[in-house]
């Protein structure tokens, strides 16, 4: 009895390690497609110089305050 519940834990573990796995993969399919979402917008072809007070500022509103704005503009 006791080598199958030593089994059937060791499947658990392995069936947890496998999901974590899977998570962090689609974590990063979910940031690359963010990141390409952002690159479509031309973005990432602001110089430097421009680029940071705008992130500057999207972190002092707070992004449903600049998505409340925007879409208000729009």
């Amino acid at each position: 009895m006791a080598k199958s519940l030593d089994a059937e834990l060791a499947a658990l573990v392995a069936d947890e390690r496998k999901l974590v796995e899977r998570r962090q993969a689609l974590q990063t399919k979910q940031r690359e497609a963010a990141i390409g979402a952002v690159e479509k917008t031309g973005l990432f072809k602001l110089p430097l110089t421009r680029l940071k007070p705008l992130m500057k500022a999207v972190k002092a509103l707070g992004l449903d305050e600049v998505e409340k704005r925007l879409t208000a503009s729009a």
